[in-house]
């Protein structure tokens, strides 16, 4: 999913777990898949036939919402001569809102992300996401291991998450000096055993990736050049061999290990997500060391900076919640904008110009706020998520908002 832009990934994401959250009080939500080269006059007949069928719903209210989200759907349908790119997407019906006679028509229409595959016209008490959830569910799979003769782990990387499935160790003896007929017997102990040691790794291996249909490739590392005499020897499936990208050297086994393998493939894997947002970090947390570094952090001093155009790529971390408010004075006509955290309760403020108490008339989601600043000055955006070192670091250390910039100002 790498042509997916992490702005418009973060918003289809939202919108998902937003809908997630909606119940209808009968079998009234309405969910539309429409692939990219279904004709729009088939969806309006379905919809047509649907609301036709419609009527033979016993519940009078579930009957009127079912008929009132078709009516919805037909209406929007006459926006699309034909399907955007990949398809369309819409969710449509009444939620309520509290208690009875509380219901609003709520519409969702979008292009998703991915390309639709199949026409799907679903109608229950939830919105059907499922087919949303598999277009957005990350993809790429890599095995990652980290061997040595007396140790080694066996993990998988997900999208930006490593997962570790196994944890093995040898048991071999470490060198012996005992000198003469007794050292060559005590050494071909040894070598039998690394041996057996590096067929369980095998075994444990196939076991563990031959199930994966989507495997995208293998990486092994580790000190020294046990990992070599592994890949090198008969130990493998011939599938989980071919899909041995490459190896790397490492200075350590165990989880530091598997970490150390997925950075020293950087190189390898520049299309998954998560080396893209980890080399963006350590871009900046470079650019912040270095005396004339161009790295800039913090709410106020980022949003100088984009607004006279000098950032290049602004960081917001995925677990930025807070939002941002618009306070409107009546009678001075100034505008005073603020940031909260997204739980907290707007207050009622003094006028820094006339001293008049005002109330805010805005919120927004301050991702929101920013993502449209950058589309004014034409800034690059990434939202960085929390499944790395580096993504927590952003939002512990630098409150979630970071930038590179094109020059000091």
């Amino acid at each position: 999913m790498s042509e997916v832009s992490s702005k418009d990934l973060y918003e289809v994401k939202r919108t998902l777990k937003e809908l997630s959250q909606k119940k209808g009080r009968g079998t009234e939500l309405v969910s539309v898949y429409i692939p990219p080269d279904r004709q729009i006059s088939d969806v309006v007949k379905h919809m047509r036939e649907e609301l036709s069928q419609s009527a033979n719903i016993k519940s009078k209210q579930t009957k009127k919402n079912v008929q009132s989200a078709i009516e919805v759907i037909m209406q929007r349908m006459k926006l699309f001569p034909k399907p955007p790119e990949k398809g369309l997407v819409l969710f449509v019906g009444m939620i309520p809102r509290g208690g009875p006679g509380t219901e609003k028509m709520e519409t969702y229409v979008f292009e998703p992300p991915e390309t639709v595959q199949t026409y799907i016209y679903h109608c229950n008490s939830e919105f059907y996401l499922e087919p949303l959830q598999e277009i957005l569910a990350e993809k790429d799979v890599y095995a990652l291991a980290v061997i040595d003769r007396k140790e080694a782990t066996l993990a998988l990387l997900r999208g930006k998450r490593i997962d570790i499935i196994k944890h093995l160790t040898s048991g071999v003896p470490g060198k012996h000096k005992a000198g003469g007929q007794s050292q060559r017997r005590f050494d071909r102990l040894i070598d039998l055993a690394a041996h057996e040691f590096l067929k369980r790794i095998g075994d444990h291996m196939n076991d563990a990736y031959l199930t994966i249909p989507d495997l995208k490739g293998v990486i092994i590392g580790g000190p020294g050049h046990t990992k070599e005499e592994f890949v090198e020897g008969d130990y493998l499936h011939h599938e989980i061999k071919q899909k041995i990208i490459t190896t790397v050297d490492t200075s350590y086994t165990g989880e530091f290990g598997i970490r150390e393998v997925m950075d020293k493939s950087m190189d390898v894997l520049t299309e998954i997500d998560v080396m893209r947002e980890k080399k963006l970090m350590q871009r900046f947390l470079h650019e912040l060391i270095d005396e004339d570094g161009l790295a800039s952090y913090g709410e106020a001093e980022v949003r100088r900076n984009l607004q006279v155009g000098a950032v290049e790529v602004l960081l917001l971390s995925e677990d930025l919640k807070k939002k941002r408010l618009i306070y409107h004075c009546p009678s001075c006509q100034d505008k005073i904008r603020k940031t909260i955290e997204k739980d907290m309760e707007s207050e009622e403020i003094s006028c820094p110009t006339c001293g008049e108490k005002i109330k805010t008339e805005e919120g927004r989601d301050l991702i929101d706020d920013f993502l449209d600043m950058v589309e004014e000055v034409g800034s690059e955006i990434e939202i960085i998520s929390t499944e790395t070192e580096e993504g927590v670091q952003l939002i512990r250390a630098f409150g979630g908002i970071a930038a590179i910039l094109r020059y000091h100002i």
